[in-house]
C-alpha cells in the first residue's frame, strides 16, 4: 500500500472513531481501544496499571504480524500474553510513528472497520 493510501486510511480511521466515540482519537486512545477489543472483557473502570497492561496487549497484537511478539495464551484471569521473539531495531520517532500507524491500519483492515 502506498504511503498516500496509508495517510488516507489513517485520516478515515480517525474520523470514523471520532464519529463513533465523540472525541479525537490519538495513538494512546486507539491503542487502548485495540487492547480492550483484544482483552474481550466488558468495559469497566481500570486503574493506571491495568490501562498500561491493556495498551501493552494492543502493542503485542499489532507487532505480532511483524514477528516481534508471539502469542502464548491467556492466564487464569483470561488476560492474553505474548513473548518477545525479536527486539525491534532502534527506530527514530518518525519510523516508530510510521510502524505503529501502519500496524493500526492493518489491524482495523483485518477487523473490516473500513467496510462499515
Amino acid at each position: 500500500m502506498t504511503q498516500n493510501n496509508k495517510t488516507n486510511k489513517w485520516t478515515i480511521l480517525r474520523s470514523k472513531l471520532k464519529q463513533r466515540f465523540g472525541m479525537d482519537a490519538d495513538y494512546t486512545s486507539i491503542l487502548f481501544l485495540i487492547g480492550l477489543n483484544e482483552l474481550g472483557h466488558p468495559y469497566k473502570k481500570y486503574n493506571k496499571d491495568e490501562k498500561l497492561a491493556i495498551m501493552h496487549i494492543a502493542v503485542c497484537t499489532l507487532l505480532e504480524p511483524y514477528g516481534i511478539y508471539q502469542y502464548i495464551g491467556k492466564d487464569k484471569d483470561n488476560w492474553p500474553h505474548w513473548k518477545l521473539v525479536e527486539e525491534l531495531p532502534p527506530l527514530s520517532d518518525a519510523q516508530q510513528n510510521k510502524l505503529i500507524t501502519e500496524a493500526i491500519i492493518d489491524y482495523f483492515e483485518k477487523q473490516n472497520f473500513f467496510d462499515e
